[in-house]
């Protein structure tokens, strides 16, 4: 038995290799790649796409597998080797599914549409992308198909981001959240309009990268195993866990923009930082889901980077890189214009409690796409429509409409968005707890110093990858399920006082 988990061990080892070679190409592309390498890019991915697949759909691989689940029912659930095992088969059960003629076909047309995308939004061209659109629609119907059985077509695509998750499940979750949210944006936009001009001021660029990267050192960002990339739309990307990368892009006029975008990244990067690293090179290696892996980005860009703690330490440092553009504007100016809630077009730019009513029209749409009650011609409109609707305002071009997002342009329609509400409800779960077990996190923080924090997260969520599905992580690191209330509690309460509710 240990010789095949071994020779398990040595196969996704190499998988794991092609796999990081195509996410370093990626991150090329994303940064650093001239066009006119985008069509012999497309192709590398592609190919090693199809390599990858190819080896891990191996039939070696599911005997292999079939061998060592006598070894699996041995061992205790929790061990790392029957975790292992069993993560391995999911994905490998999920994976021969999907031939390997189809995963070419795919990485080879997300590639070509992602470059065709960079150039149509700032041109305001949705047409440009409506052919490429339509094609993706159609191969993640066919990816769905792949998977018969579901109760609705895209419970295969949310199953690959957020294991267990179900459109029933996420609409549920969403009907209630959106009950609970329209209100408090109601409420809200009754009172007068936080003043942020403070923020759109002109700030160099060298220095809003420095700030920015000294913050995120101070959370615990490691740069002998991390950097920071300039790029279009912000990412993360990890290539081992000894070469976790965050990109993010800087507004000269508006600082908010590269400070919070870079915090986001670096938290996700802190997830990647934090697993252990006897797990590189396996699938354990990795986030469990989506949903807990924004929930890092959005607890340390909003809870943490957004929170008046937070900055009765860094203002002053603030205030000291940029003199005249902040030295005469108190804390309490500065904490309202960060926190300013608006009804506003862009999901990115969105403050904390009208984010969710931009993902939960996202995830609306993905699923009338994919039943075919929505064609992509129509989908400009119905977006106007929407924001109209649910948000009182509509984009009058589709710059900063349906083209404003990379997901559906780089990737399939189906399971893109939900993560990142589920990632704001846990953001608040995890802290809770946290701060529950650890009451100091709260004056560390005012002291500039994370690592209780860290270390906490570390313990319960980070170290773990994917060793635990996400349900699992969640009840062992709060004791409860996912629960919206902690959540909706810290909105409230925050919320409340600033805007004097």
């Amino acid at each position: 038995m240990n010789t095949q988990y071994e020779e398990l061990k040595a196969r996704l080892l190499e998988i794991n290799d092609l796999e990081s070679a195509a996410a370093l190409l990626y991150w090329d592309q994303s940064t650093y790649m001239p066009p006119g390498g985008a069509a012999a890019r497309g192709r590398q991915l592609a190919t090693l796409g199809q390599l990858a697949h190819t080896k891990f759909t191996d039939s070696a691989i599911g005997r292999l597998l079939d061998a060592l689940r006598p070894y699996e029912e041995q061992l205790d659930y929790d061990s790392d080797e029957a975790s292992l095992i069993r993560v391995t088969r999911r994905d490998y059960e999920r994976a021969v599914n999907l031939p390997a003629a189809f995963v070419a076909a795919m990485y080879s047309h997300t590639s070509e549409a992602f470059t065709v995308w960079t150039k149509a939004r700032p041109e305001n061209n949705f047409a440009a992308v409506q052919p490429y659109l339509e094609k993706t629609l159609e191969l993640s119907r066919q990816a769905a198909d792949f998977f018969p059985g579901y109760e609705h077509i895209a419970d295969p695509l949310i199953d690959w981001s957020d294991y267990g998750m179900k459109a029933t499940s996420v609409r549920a979750i969403f009907a209630d959240l959106r009950a609970q949210l329209v209100p408090l944006v109601q409420a809200i936009a009754a009172q007068p309009v936080a003043d942020d001009s403070c923020l759109k001021q002109h700030f160099p660029e060298d220095r809003q990268w420095a700030v920015g990267l000294e913050v995120v050192k101070r959370f615990g960002y490691d740069l002998e195993r991390g950097r920071q990339d300039k790029t279009h739309h912000p990412f993360m990307t990890k290539f081992s866990l000894g070469d976790v990368r965050i990109t993010t892009r800087v507004n000269e006029h508006d600082l908010g923009e590269a400070l919070f975008g870079t915090f986001h990244e670096a938290g996700h990067a802190l997830y990647e930082q934090g697993i252990r690293m006897d797990f590189d090179g396996t699938p354990l290696a990795s986030g469990t889901s989506s949903g807990v892996h924004e929930s890092q980005s959005r607890l340390w860009e909003n809870i943490v980077g957004r929170g008046r703690p937070f900055w009765q330490h860094f203002y002053p440092k603030l205030q000291a890189e940029f003199p005249e553009q902040l030295g005469s504007v108190a804390l309490d100016t500065f904490y309202r214009a960060i926190n300013k809630v608006e009804r506003s077009l862009i999901r990115t730019d969105a403050d904390e409690v009208t984010y969710n009513l931009h993902v939960i029209m996202r995830f609306d749409f993905e699923l009338d796409l994919l039943e075919g009650r929505l064609a992509v011609r129509d989908l400009p409109e119905a977006w106007r429509a929407r924001y109209q609707s649910d948000l009182g305002v509509a984009s009058p071009d589709d710059r900063d409409g349906v083209l404003q997002d990379v997901h559906w342009y780089a990737g399939l329609i189906g399971g893109a968005f939900q993560g990142y509400a589920l990632g704001n409800i846990l953001s608040a779960q995890f802290f809770d707890s946290a701060v529950r077990a650890q009451p100091a996190i709260i004056d560390e923080m005012a002291a500039g110093e994370f690592t209780t924090l860290r270390n906490w997260l570390t313990q319960h969520v980070y170290q773990h990858g994917r060793k635990y599905t996400a349900p699992e992580l969640v009840e062992r690191a709060s004791g409860q399920p996912l629960n919206t209330e902690p959540y909706l509690r810290y909105l409230r309460t925050k919320y409340a006082e600033l805007y004097q509710l």
